[in-house]
């Protein structure tokens, strides 16, 4: 089969730019209402996207200010609202976010393999690790774990979850009413799990779905982050302002994936593409322009302050001036670094950093034609730099029926993307394999 890009929808009932909200397209109570989270999943399902994708926040920061947005102050958690969409759709996956220093494995390994089981096979966990002041003193916590304490912890959280989805194999549940047999006892398995951070005996006390387990996606770009994403991942969520270093970072996991013993395509890089699309160039730089001067300037300070590590105020500088050195930040490493590249080659001043980001966080903006836009991913997944991409509208719903009214016609006449869902599950939609149980291995490989 001919390789094709695959697509995530990042959604956020909020809208994904700073501004979404005040936007006249953009319901403003988006973030809290379930009828618009609704129609977003539909709408993202008619564009034949492969996931809805959602990230998830565990603090509200001081003054109400954050980092997302007003509108994203709050918000549903990502698995409950999944939960009760997923009867509503049929094809499209939900990918949810879910930390790694602030939940405990069985719990994480519950409510997804849960998730899993309610969409019929169409779940993925969005592995993070949580970089925030904010959330560390809403978990019994002064401050937040060092950087690289959360990637150890995070590794082993995600071993120990992978085995307690691994408890039941497959054919365990008999369920013969006439014999009055149940389960097959040999096919329940504890995970007997003692490591550093984590003790676990299992069993997980629910089975596994029509895709064997939850798709598992990680977005860290930092070394740690990589080292975690090649060990564990199958879909990575990163951000690239320029093909060379998408490329750099593609290569890269792949290669450290291949050394690991596993298959670099059952490994899918999908940058984040922020597109604002117009039936002209002047129509998309319109809609970008208007969306711009809508930027509340304590919310863009207080975005910028977020993606550098919270290390300065920056109400203390000249706003037309060029952003000072940043004090190195146990948060957000790489984001911190990718914030200075934008600042140093676009020579912007603070106020128009702070615009610039303010659509994606980081991620790339891409503002023209159906045709500009489709030119450049495919040139990207065309010359090893994306397998795919994760899409972020800037508001809602209309960038995202801009992306598949205009968009998606362009790249399916290239032969670039799907015209029907090939199966029913996340993982085979995605083109992933399906993860035998361990056990189910090693029993079969003794019979062999």
């Amino acid at each position: 089969m001919t390789r094709q890009i695959k697509l995530g929808a990042f959604l956020p009932g909020g809208g994904q730019h700073v501004a979404a909200w005040r936007h006249p397209d953009q319901p403003a109570d988006g973030a809290t209402s379930f009828e618009f989270h609704k129609q977003l999943a539909l709408t993202a399902e008619r564009g034949l996207f492969d996931a809805y994708f959602l990230a998830d926040g565990l603090a509200v920061p001081a003054k109400g200010g954050t980092e997302g947005g007003r509108a994203k102050i709050a918000g549903f958690e990502p698995v409950t609202l999944f939960s009760a969409l997923a009867p509503l759709t049929k094809n499209i996956g939900f990918i949810a976010t879910a930390s790694t220093t602030y939940e405990e494995p069985y719990n994480t390994a519950r409510k997804f393999a849960s998730l899993d089981l309610i969409s019929q096979g169409r779940a993925g966990w969005n592995v993070v690790t949580t970089a925030t002041e904010a959330a560390a003193v809403n978990f019994n916590l002064d401050q937040q774990h060092p950087h690289d304490y959360r990637y150890e912890r995070a590794q082993e959280h995600v071993e120990v979850v992978k085995k307690l989805w691994d408890s039941f194999e497959d054919d365990t549940f008999i369920r013969d009413k006439a014999s009055g047999q149940f389960i097959d006892p040999d096919k329940v398995h504890t995970a007997d799990h003692v490591g550093k951070h984590f003790k676990v005996k299992g069993p997980l006390n629910v089975p596994r779905s029509q895709q064997g387990h939850p798709v598992i996606v990680q977005a860290g770009q930092s070394d740690n982050g990589r080292e975690l994403a090649a060990a564990t991942a199958e879909v990575i969520f990163t951000s690239h302002q320029h093909i060379s270093t998408a490329q750099e970072f593609y290569r890269d996991i792949k290669n450290r994936a291949r050394a690991l013993g596993r298959r670099p395509e059952h490994i899918l890089v999908m940058p984040g593409v922020a597109p604002f699309v117009g039936r002209t160039e002047e129509e998309a730089q319109e809609k970008y322009r208007a969306l711009t001067s809508l930027i509340v300037e304590e919310d863009g300070l207080a975005l910028l302050n977020g993606l550098t590590g919270g290390t300065l105020n920056f109400a203390d500088y000249d706003l037309d001036g060029p952003l000072p050195p940043l004090p190195a930040t146990e948060g957000m490493k790489s984001r911190q670094a990718l914030i200075r590249q934008i600042a140093d080659e676009h020579q912007f001043t603070i106020r128009e950093l702070y615009q610039w980001i303010a659509t994606a966080r980081g991620h790339f903006t891409i503002v023209g034609t159906a045709e500009q836009v489709a030119d450049t991913l495919q040139e990207w997944f065309e010359n090893e730099a994306a397998d795919g991409f994760n899409i972020l509208p800037p508001y809602l719903p209309g960038a995202l029926n801009d992306f598949i009214d205009l968009v998606i016609p362009e790249l399916q006449q290239r032969g670039l993307f799907r015209t029907a869902y090939e199966g029913t599950t996340l993982r085979e939609n995605l083109g992933l394999p399906y993860p035998e149980n361990r056990y189910s291995i090693l029993r079969n490989s003794k019979v062999a």
